[in-house]
């Protein structure tokens, strides 16, 4: 691994331990040369499934695109970054259990809303204007009297 401050090969890993959930591996590195920290992760390469836009497009699936959904949405919100980071990596695990080749975005989709239900609500409907693409207050109305609804049958 080259150091990032001054491109020198030699590092030494200073302290490993497991981070998301044992997903991944945390590495604290120093360089040998110009005695810089820095942390890396290591995780595995998965063959994850293609996600097919509603285009038609088929595209790599990419967690870091949902962390940045999640955190657009949870955008001055009380909620803390672990909790995105935990929704994205299960909604990568449950994405793996699926077992398919390809899977429709709007799903994806689904599943984050679904997320961002139990995890913040001002962010669930901000999430759900965008993904249904409301175009007046009364889609707004109506999704949180759903949301509304679903919480009280609870």
């Amino acid at each position: 691994m080259h150091c990032p401050f001054c491109n020198t090969p030699e590092t030494k890993v200073v302290d490993s331990r497991l981070a998301t959930e044992g997903v991944q591996v945390r590495r604290r590195r120093e360089c040998m040369q110009c005695g810089e920290r820095y942390t890396t992760y290591e995780s595995a390469e998965l063959s994850l499934p293609r996600v097919v836009k509603s285009d038609g497009n088929r595209e790599r699936f990419d967690e870091n695109k949902i962390r940045r959904g999640l955190i657009k949405a949870l955008e001055k919100r009380p909620v803390a970054s672990e909790s995105i980071d935990f929704v994205a990596s299960q909604i990568t695990k449950r994405l793996m259990s699926e077992g398919v080749r390809e899977i429709p975005s709007h799903q994806l989709g689904e599943w984050v809303m679904d997320a961002l239900r139990d995890l913040d609500q001002v962010a669930y409907v901000r999430f759900a204007s965008v993904y249904r693409s409301f175009q007046d207050v009364n889609a707004f109305r109506e999704e949180i009297e759903k949301l509304v609804h679903a919480t009280s049958s609870k």
